[in-house]
């Protein structure tokens, strides 16, 4: 995701605004981690969004197993629209559950840039690769999942807010 230089200026500056705990339930959104989202909050105002963003990944970087666990708690498996075919359901559902059961937590994956068409293909095959790592690989790379799932999640945020307020 490419990032123009003040293409999203009013948003942070809306964000660095905001009341401290609208700012952390915000972030919460983006990395379900109170550390994470606590940490970003109590470091505004950030000049730019890349200094936001680079402070996201620090933070990222420095996230615990319980950080981890707490952030993977708050997230959801990724899903199919309810339109698409009962077997492609039944088949994430199956690669979902199988790693779930290897790893004990949901499967965490960033599918920026990757066009819905192939949503269900890219889940299913990062599954059924991941399904062979070891447990310290699989820790290790979910970390990064969720570091750039929180990544698009605050681009997205900033933007956001350079709508309405939110309320307090």
């Amino acid at each position: 995701m490419s990032i123009r230089p003040g293409a999203h200026s009013n948003g942070l500056a809306r964000f660095n605004a905001w009341p401290r705990r609208v700012a952390e339930a915000a972030l919460l959104e983006c990395c379900g981690s109170r550390r994470w989202a606590l940490r970003l909050a109590a470091h505004r105002p950030y000049p730019d969004l890349s200094s936001l963003l680079a402070a996201s990944d620090e933070a990222g970087y420095d996230l615990g197993s319980a950080d981890l666990a707490e952030a993977l708690a708050a997230e959801s498996a990724p899903c199919l629209h309810h339109a698409a075919p009962r077997a492609a359901h039944l088949a994430l559902r199956a690669a979902h559950a199988a790693y779930e059961s290897r790893f004990g937590h949901v499967f965490a994956i960033c599918l920026d840039g990757v066009p819905p068409s192939q949503h269900v293909d890219q889940v299913l095959a990062a599954i059924r690769a991941r399904l062979t790592h070891d447990p310290d690989e699989e820790r290790s790379l979910t970390a990064e999942e969720l570091r750039r799932l929180a990544r698009g999640r605050v681009i997205e945020l900033v933007t956001a807010a350079s709508g309405p307020e939110p309320s307090a």
